[in-house]
């Protein structure tokens, strides 16, 4: 057990610094449906707020915001085949669980329409509109096999960036998650 000093020094390293802003900092890892529409509610409602927000696109989140359509544009065999297996694209977005050949993705996008819960184009769109930043990881960009172009992705997305940006953004903001 800590003494009494150590703690108190720990819950005060936790407390809002002076330059920490009304900021919600995203860092989307993962390219699954519900993950994607988490990550978006959560932006667009703290847009909504005021609070300024970031959201950094990273390994298989990568394939959120490249665009729907195009060809397979990497070097290399083994990046063209990790390309050709991972289209990427908003449209192509599985579950995570229940997929069951891509029927589970069907019945939950059915029933997004019926509850007039927004696709994930409606979500990146109604983002950038709230003036959200959408920022690709140029660093795991080529692991991905995906060309670190401004072509590559969607004209909604504002930046490719490396970590340092992200964690820069990171330590600006009040709340920073991974998902």
């Amino acid at each position: 057990m800590a003494p009494k000093g150590k703690v108190a020094t720990a819950v005060k390293k936790q407390e809002k610094t002076p330059q920490q802003e009304d900021r919600l900092t995203l860092a989307i890892l993962s390219g699954d449906l519900e993950r994607a529409l988490a990550a978006f509610m959560l932006a667009t409602t703290a847009a909504s707020m005021g609070w300024k927000v970031s959201m950094f696109f990273t390994f298989w989140g990568l394939n959120i915001i490249k665009k729907n359509e195009g060809g397979i544009g990497s070097k290399g065999l083994m990046r063209k085949m990790l390309n050709l297996m991972n289209r990427g694209g908003s449209k192509r977005l599985k579950l995570s669980r229940f997929n069951m050949l891509g029927l589970g993705t069907w019945m939950m996008k059915g029933l997004m329409k019926d509850t007039h819960m927004p696709s994930i184009d409606d979500f990146i769109t109604m983002a950038k509109e709230m003036g959200v930043e959408l920022i690709g990881c140029t660093t795991t960009c080529g692991v991905m096999g995906i060309a670190a172009e401004q072509e590559t992705f969607r004209s909604e997305v504002n930046s490719l960036s490396g970590a340092a940006y992200f964690l820069n953004l990171a330590g600006k903001s009040k709340v920073t998650l991974f998902i």
